[in-house]
């Protein structure tokens, strides 16, 4: 089996304490074949995210860890880029001449507002149509590989308004998917709502990976969104049976943003 963790952060992200070669580490003692680091960054000074990734120390991390494990561990450099859709001439200043392997896109905040906050007064339907418009201009706009926890809303929506209803839901979706499909960028699955109480599903939900599948979308990537040393690489296997039973034959790696296609048929499960 070929297990690939494409989604991770490490101390280079705001959020974490985990070192980088301990995370290595950890994931060569569970078996896992790759892994690709995805660093927080925001260019937007109001985001929590600005202001403290250090790429020199960043890139430094990963020539050493590729040194350090390069007989047990495939090691990709990717990042992990906050509303990039917005600012976007910043963004290109900033990660100019940088050689990544992998860009992921994701939404965290609307209008300035951490996503929690977003949800303040709002009811289940409107919150949800103003999040998935929010990712439609993500994916019409940004340079990204792939689109980060499709539905991420749900993770702080879950306690308060409930799970999304998928055909009310269907019309935005499909435009996000075909916008996504159409500029080739990829979904991931995100395991980490597997971990939660309240969420107990991955991101997105199986409904959307098969309407993306049936419109002809195909890059598919699985990552653990992992901030910690200890749960690297968690619930892939759910993460294949969800791609397996969405009708996909491949997930993806990338190298230097290239999609590069491993066949499930290689998996055991």
């Amino acid at each position: 089996m070929y297990w690939t963790d494409y989604h991770h952060h490490t101390n280079n992200s705001f959020d974490s304490k985990a070192v980088m070669d301990e995370v290595c580490a950890k994931a060569v003692e569970k078996g896992i074949d790759e892994i690709c680091f995805t660093e927080h960054f925001s260019v937007n000074p109001k985001a929590p995210t600005y202001g403290h990734m250090d790429f020199s120390k960043y890139i430094s991390d990963i020539q050493h860890a590729k040194s350090k494990w390069q007989d047990n561990l495939k090691i990709k450099m990717g990042i992990e880029l906050c509303e990039p859709h917005l600012m976007k001439d910043k963004y290109k200043e900033a990660l100019d001449g940088i050689e990544f392997d992998f860009i992921l896109g994701s939404i965290h905040n609307i209008q300035e507002e951490k996503l929690r906050k977003y949800l303040f007064d709002k009811e289940n339907h409107a919150a949800y149509l103003g999040y998935f418009e929010e990712v439609l201009k993500l994916v019409t706009n940004a340079d990204i590989d792939v689109l980060a926890h499709f539905d991420l809303l749900k993770r702080y929506a879950m306690a308060k308004i409930g799970n999304y209803n998928v055909k009310d839901m269907e019309e935005i979706i499909r435009h996000v998917l075909h916008q996504a499909i159409k500029r080739d960028i990829g979904l991931e699955i995100n395991t980490s709502g597997f971990a939660s109480q309240s969420v107990g599903e991955a991101f997105p939900r199986i409904e959307l990976l098969k309407l993306y599948k049936q419109m002809g979308g195909e890059i598919l990537t699985i990552g653990s969104d992992s901030h910690r040393v200890e749960t690297v690489g968690n619930y892939f296997i759910e993460a294949l049976k969800m791609a397996k039973e969405a009708g996909f034959s491949f997930i993806y790696t990338f190298d230097k943003r290239k999609p590069e296609p491993i066949r499930m048929d290689d998996f055991i499960l």
